[in-house]
């Protein structure tokens, strides 16, 4: 199938870069029965939905002329929920229109806002960008909306899930109700659902790949791990894979400021992305990852958001994730466009039911398999040695062989090609000793299958006798310390029977909250939220200790299993405070 409903004006752009079949959402949205509908799609990144909709709107925009007219107020808006995902939007729509005469703006966050105005005043016939400084503009009278034909919201969850609700909603209201709408999702969540009821007209439901399959080009795997070798267990996958790009997920901003350091320490080329960068930072972390000079991405779930990196052939998560849509859109960072990749997903053994759940319900098939030892790598070290040097004598100037035949007057060659492989072998980081959890003492790896996850079997000892996990934590922590001679930073430490009331009672489950004193944490604003957040009552919370850069609270062990549940749901009213288990869910 080629393109036959696409507009005359884009098909010469289509067979310029080789395009010969629509993808799945192509072929979907060029249909005749979508045509001129309000649209609601599914479908994945790096599916070729930026095409789908740029073909989808040519149509509406340009009716049965060739080229544009003169550019006037705004014809089409497009929204994103990250700078760099406009921007890549902004480069796709360009190639694409050509050959049409559109003039295609973007607005968005670390641009000169002036500069925008000005083109944007100038007349254009497409604007990119983010909420944010789209509304800015339209405060400012700059940003037109009254002749929109089309308005087209790009990951909508990812924008709902940032707390730009209100923002969408604004630049929606703003437009003309006549207006076109397609609205892109990787899934279609209840906020996503109601967001499209309320301001799409009939829209046509489109999915181009079931929600509950994985994708295909994605192969999961996953590991029980130590908690507290992470961070070996995440060398010792970057040395046995050895791609050309990986991206690796933590929890918080202090956990990328910590894995960053320790893999930079190793000798891994690291770019480290959180939100405290600012955007030159930003830019220049970006820059070192697409030429190469980095080949690791240590991001937070928001950091990573719109982020399209060249050859990213492996995804960890060394901090499980918060729920199965973050699982699925972590993951969807690697095997794209049809080509391999491969995500991991680090499971602290006591949270190994946890995780079995989420990959259930994500409905993802994962083998689950033992860390890459350092014989293993020792053993994929050899084999690319062999390869890398072989490679190496395709293309020798004569000055280099006169060199070679003055070391072999001297040298034996098996002398001379063991020092190179030795000068090689060297170059990389060395691997990491790791401890078998004892779950997978337990039992063999399995390999890939569809059974219920949430299986009892393989519980640990600690699991069955339902001890209080954050206590054994937070001593097991506490006795490290003690042995590398560090003082634990005061109230750090959960005490057995220590509540705020001073009463004696069992002990409950300790919980985390990505705020400390630094960003003013206190109890007066925090037990409401924990209530609020949680679906529990104050008399339900324990001991409250705030920290530098977190809070530990502990909740009752009668609530704890609900309070955990709730926690994970996503909150629209506060959606940069995460709460979760004190070393993970359980």
């Amino acid at each position: 199938m080629t393109f036959p409903s696409a507009h005359p004006s884009l098909a010469a752009a289509l067979a310029r870069r080789g395009y010969e079949q629509p993808t799945p959402v192509q072929a979907a949205v060029l249909a005749d029965d979508a045509r001129d509908h309000d649209l609601l799609v599914s479908a994945q990144t790096g599916s070729g939905k930026t095409v789908a909709f740029g073909l989808a709107l040519a149509p509406g925009l340009l009716g049965d002329a060739a080229r544009f007219g003169a550019a006037g107020a705004p014809l089409a808006l497009i929204v994103t929920p990250t700078r760099e995902l406009a921007l890549q939007v902004h480069r796709e729509l360009t190639w694409l229109y050509a050959d049409s005469g559109a003039r295609i703006a973007t607005c968005v966050g670390g641009m000169d806002p002036r500069r925008e105005q000005y083109t944007l005043r100038g007349g254009v016939h497409i604007v990119v960008g983010t909420p944010g400084r789209l509304c800015d503009h339209l405060d400012r009278g700059a940003l037109a909306l009254g002749g929109l034909k089309a308005v087209v919201l790009d990951e909508a969850d990812e924008m709902l899930d940032m707390g730009f609700r209100e923002d969408l909603e604004r630049l929606l209201e703003a437009s003309p109700k006549e207006r076109r709408t397609l609205l892109f999702s990787a899934t279609i969540p209840k906020d996503i659902a109601n967001l499209a009821k309320r301001y799409q007209n009939h829209a046509q439901r489109i999915a181009t790949s079931s929600e509950h399959e994985r994708h295909g080009d994605i192969e999961y795997q996953a590991i029980a791990i130590i908690p507290r070798e992470r961070d070996l267990a995440v060398v010792n996958l970057l040395r046995f894979h050895d791609v050309a790009g990986a991206l690796v997920f933590c929890a918080t901003r202090d956990g990328v400021t910590h894995l960053a350091a320790n893999l930079n320490e190793r000798g891994f080329a690291v770019a480290a992305m959180s939100g405290e960068l600012s955007q030159r930072e930003r830019n220049q972390a970006l820059g070192a990852l697409r030429d190469g000079r980095a080949r690791v991405c240590v991001a937070t779930d928001v950091a990573a958001r719109g982020l399209d990196l060249p050859d990213l052939g492996l995804v960890i998560h060394a901090d499980l994730p918060q729920n199965r849509q973050v699982l699925v859109h972590r993951s969807g960072r690697t095997g794209r466009a049809g080509k391999h990749g491969v995500a991991i997903v680090l499971v602290p053994d006591p949270a190994r039911r946890y995780a079995e759940r989420m990959f259930a319900s994500a409905h993802v098939q994962v083998a689950w398999v033992p860390p890459p030892s350092a014989d293993d790598i020792r053993a994929r070290d050899q084999l690319r040695l062999v390869a890398e040097i072989g490679a190496l004598t395709g293309d020798l100037a004569e000055e280099d062989r006169a060199v070679a035949r003055s070391l072999l007057a001297t040298r034996n060659a098996e002398d001379l090609v063991a020092a190179l492989v030795h000068f090689r072998r060297e170059a990389r980081p060395a691997p990491e000793e790791l401890t078998v959890p004892r779950s997978m003492q337990a039992r063999a790896p399995q390999g890939p299958s569809t059974r219920a996850f949430g299986a009892r079997s393989g519980r640990t000892e600690d699991e069955r006798g339902g001890r209080d996990f954050g206590e054994r934590v937070a001593r097991a922590e506490h006795a490290e310390r003690h042995e590398r001679g560090e003082r634990p930073e005061r109230g750090e430490r959960p005490e057995r029977g220590e509540r705020r009331d001073g009463a004696d009672r069992v002990p409950g489950s300790w919980f985390t909250v990505n705020v400390g004193r630094y960003k003013r944490a206190d109890p007066k604003w925090l037990i409401p939220l924990l209530c609020r957040r949680g679906e529990i009552t104050k008399r339900d919370i324990g001991t409250i200790q705030i920290l530098a850069r977190e809070t530990r609270v502990e909740i009752s062990p009668s609530v704890a299993a609900r309070f955990a549940e709730a926690v994970r749901r996503p909150d629209p009213k506060d959606p940069n405070i995460h709460i979760e288990p004190l070393d993970g869910p359980t």
